[in-house]
């Protein structure tokens, strides 16, 4: 089961319906372009255009498979008295004194550039159930990390 935010389900419907109603008929059209070109056992443009339909079908039945297990969280339900799913953290890393603020979110929702990090990750797993004014280590790859945590939020 994959719990996630409403954003973030309806932005992976949307991923969904854009792959199959766009790119996949594209595919298919430029197979029968491929195919229209005569020998396809030396037809580059075939061969490419049947790899990518592969790889774009893989990626349709991941995605409706994340769907299928997928779970919407009431955002009403959840609190800020500790960190959890969705929570928004700003934390302050002990050792440079450098602030930085985190939203733990569905390894599918996950985006850095966004401030969103996967609940999967070391951090996030430090994190979990831990409140304001805590201070979690956290190994990463390059040695151990002190977080001290300032605030939770939704």
């Amino acid at each position: 089961m994959e719990y996630m935010s409403q954003e973030g389900y309806d932005k992976l419907v949307a991923e969904l319906r854009h792959m199959e109603s766009v790119e996949l008929p594209q595919v298919r059209d430029a197979i029968a372009e491929a195919r229209d070109k005569g020998d396809l056992s030396e037809n580059f443009e075939y061969h490419a255009a049947k790899r990518e339909q592969a790889r774009l079908l893989g990626r349709i039945r991941f995605k409706q498979k994340v769907l299928a297990n997928a779970r919407v969280i009431d955002m009403s339900r959840l609190g800020t008295d500790s960190v959890q799913l969705l929570s928004k953290v700003e934390m302050t890393n002990l050792a440079t004194n450098a602030r930085m603020t985190y939203t733990i979110a569905s390894p599918n929702e996950a985006n850095l550039r966004e401030g969103k990090i996967s609940i999967k990750s070391p951090i996030a797993q430090a994190l979990l159930n831990k409140k304001v004014g805590d201070v979690v280590e956290v190994r990463v790859p390059a040695g151990m990390m002190k977080l001290r945590i300032e605030s939770i939020s939704l």
